[in-house]
């Protein structure tokens, strides 16, 4: 038996077909041959009703099986029919046809698998039946053996149903699960997406700042120019980095480096900045997520504020870390790379912020501080224990 990618045996995650079946039908070959050979009364009659029974079968569990069919009225209709013909054979030949109660048992499984309580009363009323009329007929010699034909004829179309559930209990597992694997293909995807642009975001607008320092610098400066273009490198540099790194799903920002690098940032941008921090020490994973926070927040405020102050205030409580980013802009800054005004609602970062935010019990909002500036806010909860252990 083959085996699947999800670890499971194909076998069971393959619905049987009406191949599967027809074999069955083979327990009836003793009469058959009785048929063929006369040795049954009036055998035209009984040739007919085997034939007449074996399309019944054939369409009953075809249909049953089909599931554009299964649940109409054809199935349960056939089995109705097959059910009267079984019932005609047996009594009207009496010490003939008793095997077509196995495999209306069986077909009655097919049929009602899906209704629990009917097919408990269905294949209990065929046992009995059958047990019955082995006994009227003498077939067997002992009370055991009467139970036992009656209980096979039951068993065997409960095997049947229960065999067709599991498989498609595991089919529909195993789309369960396929679905599962693509919903987090596309939540990496998500992930990536969003890395990268924070991360880009934030290394270009490093890279343009200093690049135009340069060049302020260069004519009157020589030295603060190279240490400014040195910078530049150094920044290239780490973006490789955190882009592999990001890759990989390995990379969490620091809240402590992020407002190191803001503050150089925002002062290589002619930006006044004025960072405080207070409070107890933060859970790392806590401190990645405000990390990202700081790192587009003053990226915004860098593009497209135009401010001349920006203030970064990080409030630790038991419970709560609280995180606010204003400045005092009142538009896209002067130059040709701050051309687009400041989103008021949030751009794509923002937006993937407050749902990595909101994922993890926090908040993100952002809006206009006032007569002037913006105002970017971010409330997280601190595990006390990740606390401790930080």
């Amino acid at each position: 038996m083959t085996s699947t990618a999800a670890g499971q045996p194909a076998g069971w995650t393959k619905m049987p077909t009406l191949k599967s079946f027809i074999p069955f039908l083979l327990v009836n070959i003793h009469d058959t041959i009785a048929v063929l050979t006369g040795g049954m009364p009036l055998p035209w009659l009984g040739g007919l009703g085997e034939l007449v029974f074996i399309a019944l079968y054939l369409a009953t569990i075809s249909t049953a099986l089909d599931d554009d069919r299964h649940d109409s009225r054809t199935p349960r209709l056939l089995l109705a029919g097959l059910a009267v013909v079984t019932y005609a054979l047996a009594v009207g030949y009496w010490n003939h046809w008793q095997m077509c109660f196995p495999l209306l048992s069986l077909a009655t499984g097919v049929v009602l698998r899906r209704d629990t309580r009917l097919i408990a009363f269905a294949l209990a009323l065929l046992g009995i039946t059958y047990g019955i009329m082995a006994s009227l007929r003498g077939a067997h010699d002992t009370t055991g053996d009467i139970v036992a034909a009656g209980w096979g004829t039951g068993l065997a179309g409960m095997l049947a149903a229960n065999l067709l559930n599991l498989v498609e209990s595991n089919s529909a597992l195993r789309a369960t699960r396929e679905q599962l694997a693509h919903a987090a293909v596309e939540r990496e995807r998500l992930r990536f997406s969003r890395d990268l642009h924070d991360l880009l975001g934030h290394t270009l607008s490093v890279m343009v700042v200093k690049a135009q320092a340069v060049r302020r610098l260069g004519p009157r400066d020589l030295d603060a120019a190279l240490s400014q273009a040195a910078d530049i490198e150094a920044v290239g540099r780490q973006a490789l980095t955190e882009i592999r790194e990001a890759v990989t799903g390995y990379r969490e920002s620091s809240l402590a480096t992020e407002l190191d690098n803001a503050r150089s940032l925002l002062e290589a941008s002619g930006i006044a900045a004025e960072i405080s921090q207070s409070g107890p020490p933060l859970p790392p994973q806590t401190g990645a997520l405000l990390g990202w926070v700081v790192r587009e927040g003053v990226t915004n405020v860098v593009r497209h504020s135009g401010a001349s102050h920006c203030a970064i205030e990080v409030r630790g409580e038991p419970d709560r870390v609280h995180l606010e980013i204003t400045d005092d802009g009142v538009g896209p800054a002067a130059g040709p790379e701050m051309e687009r005004p400041r989103p008021k609602t949030g751009g794509n970062g923002l937006r993937g912020l407050a749902e990595r935010l909101a994922t993890a019990g926090g908040s993100l909002t952002s809006g206009p501080a006032g007569r002037r500036g913006f105002r970017l806010v971010a409330e997280l909860p601190v595990d006390d224990e990740e606390g401790l252990a930080a």
